[in-house]
């Protein structure tokens, strides 16, 4: 039975106290694998979340000015509590997201990662002195922090997206106005209620609960006293959110689509790719935005990849989250059911042949089989949008380089992953894909001590590592004369 002691009650948290809406306006939060009530959360808007805004400018005017040891202790604090609550906090994960225990699990660990990393690092955002030209002048840099930080975050990792957002803003001296998914708000408000008790001052965290998620959008993009908008979630909304904050000049962090390839040349031990490939596909049932989107084979090697494949994957049980040797929960929605049975159907229309699953499982509800499909082309709409399901199209090449060329027959450029033995290979495919991040030999890459971001249309930014800190501090040149 899942502990919802850390939301209880299931309110907002502005400056501090937990509110609900004025007029008394909710929602309700469900489970996506049983449809039950979890709890009700304020229906907030702009008017709540201006005040949000105000109460983060006021506190930034204290918090920027604390020192670094001071950020880091309280950073630290927080860290600990979430680990206190680890188990408590995943049940919740699996509750209001669907995602399997152990997964749930995982994603605390490595949310909470970022929490500790970023309470380390809050100690090095080191500026410079410059060597000087003049005897009577000194020149140096410093770094300090933006201001009011905006945050939304999306609902396939409830904890771990706000952590890389939230753990480097507080590190940098930011404050913070965190909008979380309407879709799993529990878990953001459980993280509210630990900071708090890490005693992370009033206003410095704030968080605002609403299912009108563009229109607290537009607010935050045009709100002359937020300095920076940290998203992650489609590349539609994304571009829509740049092009609301551009008379603002805001700063932006965005975390938008994906469309990965993994790669399998013909060297390539086909053990561990296919063990790499189940982690890169099916975690969180396909719905992670650096998800193997497209399995690239060469063609010496297809047949005996597709087999050991689509064995791998009939062993993969569905249900729900909080179930024993349960691997692959329910989608989050009825939309997004949908979409996979529509990218199936187009694919199959278009000659792709389904070898494993291919329809909804028999639990009903948002559940999917495990699906393998081959003989998949880049005419499919699989192969231009994200899945975001259980659903693993294999296509075939045959060089190396058709395989790069169609590993980047994509606007979007996030993740990417081969298996190959050849050092010179690596070297050269690692170097030719065009994507922030490339996984090689392993279907795994994400990790708090390492920048996360993608380029082209899969955004701007990166979080995790030195770089993410960056991204929560302006660089100010002084120059000294008359020394």
């Amino acid at each position: 039975m899942t502990n919802l002691n850390l939301i209880s009650p299931a309110l907002a948290y502005i400056d501090g106290q937990w509110v609900g809406h004025p007029e008394g306006k909710t929602f309700g939060v469900n489970n996506p694998a049983n449809g039950k009530s979890l709890a009700q959360v304020p229906d907030m808007g702009t008017i709540e979340a201006q005040e949000a805004i105000e109460a983060a400018a006021q506190a930034f005017e204290l918090w920027r000015k604390q020192t670094a040891i001071v950020r880091a202790d309280l950073l630290w604090r927080w860290y600990e509590l979430i680990r206190a609550h680890a188990e408590v906090l995943a049940e919740l994960i699996t509750a209001e997201q669907g995602k399997p225990l152990a997964e749930a699990r995982g994603e605390v660990a490595y949310g909470n990662s970022f929490v500790r990393w970023f309470a380390e690092e809050a100690r090095r955002s080191y500026g410079t002195l410059i060597p000087t030209e003049s005897p009577d002048r000194r020149l140096m840099v410093i770094k300090q922090p933006v201001g009011v930080v905006a945050a939304i975050t999306p609902w396939n990792f409830p904890l771990a997206m706000i952590t890389r957002k939230l753990a480097p803003a507080l590190a940098a001296g930011c404050t913070v106005v965190l909008k979380p998914s309407e879709e799993t708000p529990l878990t953001a408000l459980a993280l509210a209620k630990l900071a708090e008790m890490a005693g992370i001052p009033p206003g410095v965290l704030n968080v605002v609960t609403g299912l009108d998620a563009p229109m607290l959008g537009l607010l935050f993009c045009t709100h002359p006293t937020v300095r920076k908008l940290s998203f992650t979630g489609s590349t539609a909304v994304g571009k829509r959110l740049m092009q609301q904050s551009a008379d603002g000049l805001k700063r932006l962090s965005l975390e938008l689509g994906g469309n990965a390839p993994f790669i399998v040349f013909d060297d390539a031990d086909l053990n561990a790719a296919v063990e790499g490939a189940i982690v890169a596909k099916y975690r969180n049932g396909g719905q992670t935005c650096v998800c193997a989107n497209r399995i690239l084979v060469q063609d010496a090697v297809y047949e005996s990849f597709v087999e050991k494949f689509s064995q791998a994957v009939s062993f993969l049980q569905v249900g729900q989250g909080d179930e024993p040797q349960v691997d692959i929960g329910p989608l989050i929605n009825p939309r997004a059911l949908e979409k996979v049975k529509g990218l199936l159907a187009d694919a199959q229309a278009k000659g792709a042949h389904i070898v494993l699953g291919g329809k909804p499982h028999a639990l009903g509800g948002t559940f999917f089989e495990p699906t393998v499909l081959t003989e998949a082309k880049p005419a499919m709409l699989l192969s231009q949008e994200e899945i975001f399901g259980p659903v693993a199209p294999i296509y075939r090449f045959r060089t190396e380089e058709e395989a790069i060329s169609l590993a980047n027959s994509t606007p979007y450029g996030l993740a990417a992953y081969f298996y190959g033995r050849d050092i010179g290979r690596v070297w050269r495919v690692a170097e030719a894909l065009e994507y922030g991040m490339v996984g090689v030999n392993t279907g795994l890459v994400s990790t708090a001590v390492a920048p996360f971001g993608g380029i082209k249309h899969s955004g701007l930014g990166r979080e995790g590592a030195r770089e993410g800190l960056e991204e929560y501090l302006q660089i100010k040149y002084m120059a000294l004369g008359g020394l």
